[in-house]
């Protein structure tokens, strides 16, 4: 069982969480990167602190994986914002396909058909991927063939902007197929 020591002011987890600015390097010696980007050379980690204080600025672990360990003066504060604001802004960007999904019946009209399909294409130039289910009912369990070539078809008309991620298979009383838009080149 570990014990804290009582005059930790964080505790070890807490600790680990914390950046490496100011106070809290703690290496023999390290090497100094000043604001504008130029080296100060290698000095202790006071040395470099007492500067950063007289620029009121803040002294930053860069890279502790580097012999000695590299430190930057600069603001903590706005060099943190800067950097959630660049990781917002990323997460914006990002787009997660979606599985969308199109039902049919293997009985299917040609007017219902067309209008899935056009959904399917939507779909597909959304970026999203389309799963394609094909229900049957009662006895209809025993014209899987059907059902297959409907997807099959469906898969056909779709060829020029989507790739097929999953073959149809059946599974209980459907019959699924699973495409994805296809990557630009």
């Amino acid at each position: 069982m570990a014990l804290e020591r009582p005059f930790d002011r964080f505790p070890r987890k807490q600790r680990a969480e914390l950046p490496n600015i100011n106070e809290r390097i703690r290496f023999p010696k390290i090497r100094l990167i000043d604001t504008d980007g130029g080296q100060l050379g290698i000095m202790s980690p006071r040395e470099a602190l007492r500067l950063a204080e007289e620029k009121d600025l803040d002294l930053v672990l860069v890279s502790d994986k580097a012999d000695p360990p590299v430190c930057r003066i600069m603001d903590y504060g706005k060099f943190k914002f800067e950097k959630e604001k660049k990781e917002r802004e990323a997460r914006k960007k990002q787009h997660t396909a979606e599985v969308k999904e199109v039902k049919f019946r293997y009985n299917i009209g040609e007017h219902d058909y067309n209008v899935r399909l056009r959904s399917a294409q939507q779909f597909m130039a959304d970026g999203d991927k389309v799963k394609a289910t094909v229900m049957f009912r009662g006895r209809e369990a025993q014209h899987a063939e059907l059902g297959e070539e409907l997807l099959r078809r469906l898969f056909k008309d779709l060829e020029e902007v989507a790739e097929m991620q999953q073959a149809p298979r059946k599974e209980g009383r459907n019959m699924i197929m699973i495409l994805s838009p296809k990557k630009l080149a």
